[in-house]
């Protein structure tokens, strides 16, 4: 599959999570990307992102396809349709994480690391990222995979210390950030040999010729992180659109432990999606 070959038109998507109901913040982010599909005249996919084997559970995803399709929401490719770019579960795809994580180690990018969280949290008094992550502490960073032997271990990628990521966001403008202060080294393949995040994100959106994300800004760090992870992998990274995060009477943005405000839940008490658009 090349790269350029798929991105000549508008090609966005939508990515839940089937780790429980999505919430009116999931549908007004998704809402958004159909809309900006629709302007572009392009195509808009579906991409069930169930990697998470504890928390992805079969009514979740019966609920996602209902939700969405309930709400309004129509996608040209996905799980329940098919397309040029299938399989459209990430559980599917492991072969292509498992070929670019090589990739990586073969470039030198990634380093194995056997912390646990709470060795990170308990080793120094670490920084947060911009996101409040923790700032990895560089513990395992000249560690080599023939070191650990057969203790469980991650791999985390090497960011360059000091370097300004910047990117300009379609809806929020001039963004930067610099690696190692704002965020540090970050796992790619976590130590259940999964991959994480970042990595699978970035795989898929590069393999489906994805040619603009559209997300909450509560991930623009990560697009900092994702933009290195394309330049190792000599990928064309997508443009970027983040969307202001929907909060709840108390000013906290929607999780989906927020049932109240979950799509299954609105619909229900008998809300109307052209009711729930109108109130944005």
């Amino acid at each position: 599959m090349t790269h350029d070959a798929a991105r000549i038109l508008y090609r966005g998507r939508l990515a839940p999570s089937p780790t429980g109901l999505l919430h009116l913040g999931h549908a007004r982010t998704f809402w958004t990307a159909q809309e900006r599909a629709r302007q572009h005249g392009g195509t808009l996919i579906l991409r069930n992102d169930d990697l998470d084997r504890e928390r992805c559970q079969p009514e979740f995803i019966r609920a996602m396809l209902e939700d969405l399709r309930w709400f309004g929401l129509a996608w040209n490719e996905g799980p329940d349709c098919g397309g040029p770019f299938a399989p459209y579960d990430q559980s599917g795809r492991l072969s292509d994480y498992r070929a670019a994580l090589d990739r990586l180690v073969d470039l030198g990018c990634v380093y194995p690391c056997t912390c646990s969280r709470k060795d990170i949290q308990s080793a120094v008094t670490a920084p947060h990222a911009a996101d409040d992550e923790v700032i990895y502490p560089g513990t395992c960073r000249n560690h080599r995979k023939s070191e650990i032997g057969n203790r469980k271990s991650s791999w985390r990628f090497r960011v360059p210390d000091g370097e300004t990521i910047a990117f300009t966001d379609a809806n929020l403008g001039p963004q930067s950030f610099v690696a190692g202060r704002d965020f540090g080294d970050f796992v790619v393949w976590r130590h259940d040999d999964v991959p994480a995040y970042q990595l699978a994100c970035v795989v898929d959106d590069a393999l489906m010729g994805i040619t603009e994300v559209v997300r909450g800004a509560d991930l623009l760090v990560s697009t900092a992180r994702q933009l290195l992870l394309y330049r190792a992998l000599g990928w064309p990274p997508p443009a970027f659109f983040h969307c202001e995060l929907l909060r709840d009477e108390a000013g906290q943005r929607l999780a989906k432990r927020h049932d109240a405000l979950s799509l299954r839940q609105l619909r229900e008490q008998g809300r109307t999606p052209e009711e729930l658009r109108a109130a944005w």
